[in-house]
């Protein structure tokens, strides 16, 4: 990861501008710069994983236009070979150095070219203003909000804008702005057409999409990691790369010490692909210490990304600490597109699909932005096989009829793509899907809500609930991770659109924790 900021406006004072910069330099900890384009500020802060000579530092200049970009642009080498063709010389072997030839040759346009995870900020010295653009699904983080001369304010993360702005808020995935709007370049949920393919058809184009999406994350300059939580989609991730790679993988899996769901699942995958395991193990008083910093760094008070992030966090922070390893492959994206457990309740295929469409869209304020702060605070990049760009496009549109769990078991069209190809056991490959913060540990989960329930009588909670009219807290936990949250970023509750919740519309999902294990067909998925 890297992080980038933009203030626009001049007589910007430096001093505000690194004060709020400053917050992420975890982001980005090799190198730092911020330059002055005359009308406004661009600030990056590195960490470097392709091109990783001082040449690869940011912002890239062109006759006098600027970019900052925190992004993997896949392909990149082939775009770069073109522009040589027309006339464009190269000083190093970034990717996001083809940023701004781009930007000459196809103005806005480029962004919807981009086969990337990318949030950028560039300075276009012919118009003397800001653009910004922010990736489909928003995997690259992005905020924005306006100082009180009105100066549009861009950066990385919520946390660089508290104080600088009055109202922080999440820039639209998919979208970029110019001369005082958002465009829409595209809605990655939106399907134009309905793919009808049968059932074998649609699982070989599922099983050939997803290999290409590992694959083209496999390129690095960096040490390369792995996160293998022994469930479906971290161990399909985990399996492909391993026969795409010539050297064993570097595994990394968590677990409380008590009831560890998820370990046994873990270790047994990686030793079917021969991995190099680790397994860390945290306990009850590392999860209640880390409650704060996990909130702060995360700029949320939603319970399940906060709940699924506290194992997370702290094996990032184990690998930032023992390893060099700089860039994670992880399993994020897959419940979106296939189902969670709660969509096994979904009364009809158009249901399930404006489901998805919801939760592709609102993804960004919650496991993609899981994902990202966990592993950035810890000075590591992320990368999201299933969120990749024409993996996703083919699974949203799919006839949602083949989606729906008519089958028996959740996610079967990922599963019985890979079905026959020897990648994983079948013990994994069928496995019945938990919910990463209960498969940690069912005692984590049980840890923080019984230290909510210890923080409020239930006077105490209802009289403090009704401070927060917006999302309000419903539960002892939802209130202490507010009131946590509120101490970091006072009033800006509606940068999250509310708690990723089942919907309570449908017959079965009307529960109040959502966690899995409340439904009724969790069965045997916390074994």
């Amino acid at each position: 990861m890297c992080s980038i900021m933009g203030y626009s406006g001049a007589d910007v004072d430096l001093g505000v501008f690194m004060e709020g910069f400053e917050r992420t330099v975890s982001r980005g900890p090799d190198c730092s710069r911020v330059i002055d384009t005359g009308h406004g500020l661009l600030g990056f802060h590195r960490l470097s994983i392709m091109g990783l000579t001082s040449s690869g530092m940011q912002p890239f200049e062109l006759d006098g236009s600027y970019v900052v970009c925190n992004g993997e642009l896949y392909g990149f080498e082939d775009v770069r070979e073109g522009l040589r063709a027309k006339g464009y010389s190269f000083k190093s072997d970034s990717d996001c150095e083809i940023l701004l030839p781009l930007w000459r040759e196809y103005g806005t346009d480029l962004f919807a070219q981009l086969d990337a995870e990318f949030a950028c900020i560039i300075y276009d010295a012919a118009t003397e203003g800001f653009v910004a653009a922010r990736d489909p699904i928003g995997i690259r983080p992005l905020y924005y909000g306006f100082d009180r001369r009105g100066s549009i304010v861009f950066a990385s993360e919520a946390k660089n804008l508290v104080g600088l702005v009055d109202t922080i808020l999440p820039f639209p995935p998919g979208h970029y702005w110019q001369d005082g709007r958002f465009f829409c370049y595209c809605d990655i949920a939106k399907v134009d057409a309905v793919c009808h393919d049968d059932l074998e058809t649609a699982c070989a184009t599922i099983r050939e999409r997803l290999l290409a999406g590992v694959r083209k994350r496999l390129v690095s300059d960096a040490r390369i990691g792995f996160l293998l939580s022994g469930g479906l989609d971290s161990s399909l991730v985990c399996a492909i790369a391993a026969r795409e790679l010539d050297a064993p993988l570097e595994t990394f899996a968590i677990g409380m010490e008590e009831d560890p769901i998820d370990l046994k699942y873990a270790r047994e995958t990686a030793a079917f692909i021969g991995s190099h395991h680790t397994e860390v193990t945290m306990t009850p008083e590392e999860v209640i210490g880390s409650l704060e910093d996990v909130i702060a760094l995360l700029g949320t008070y939603d319970i399940t990304t906060i709940r699924a992030s506290m194992g997370m966090y702290l094996v990032c922070k184990y690998i930032h600490e023992r390893t060099n390893i700089r860039v994670l492959l992880t399993g994020e994206i897959s419940d979106e597109l296939f189902g969670y457990k709660y969509t096994d309740f979904a009364p009809s295929a158009d249901a399930f699909q404006q489901e998805a469409e919801k939760r592709l869209r609102e993804l960004h304020m919650y496991d993609v932005l899981r994902a990202d702060r966990c592993i950035s605070v810890n000075s590591l990049e992320a990368r999201v096989p299933f969120g990749d760009l024409a993996f996703v496009r083919y699974v949203m549109a799919l006839d949602p009829k083949l989606k729906l769990n008519t089958y028996g078991k959740g996610k079967y069209l990922l599963r019985h793509a890979f079905e026959g190809t020897g990648l994983l056991p079948g013990s994994i490959l069928w496995r019945e899907k938990a919910a990463f913060s209960d498969a940690v540990g069912h005692s984590m989960v049980d840890y923080l809500k019984e230290y909510a329930e210890r923080r409020y009588t239930d006077e105490e909670f209802e009289v403090k609930r009704q401070d927060y009219p917006f999302a309000q807290p419903f539960t002892k936990e939802s209130l202490l991770y507010r009131e946590l949250f509120e101490r970091h970023y006072p009033g800006q509750a509606q940068m999250v659109a509310g708690f990723w919740m089942p919907n309570r519309s449908w017959e079965g999902c009307n529960v109040d924790d959502p966690s899995a294990r409340v439904l009724s067909n969790y069965g045997e998925s916390g074994a």
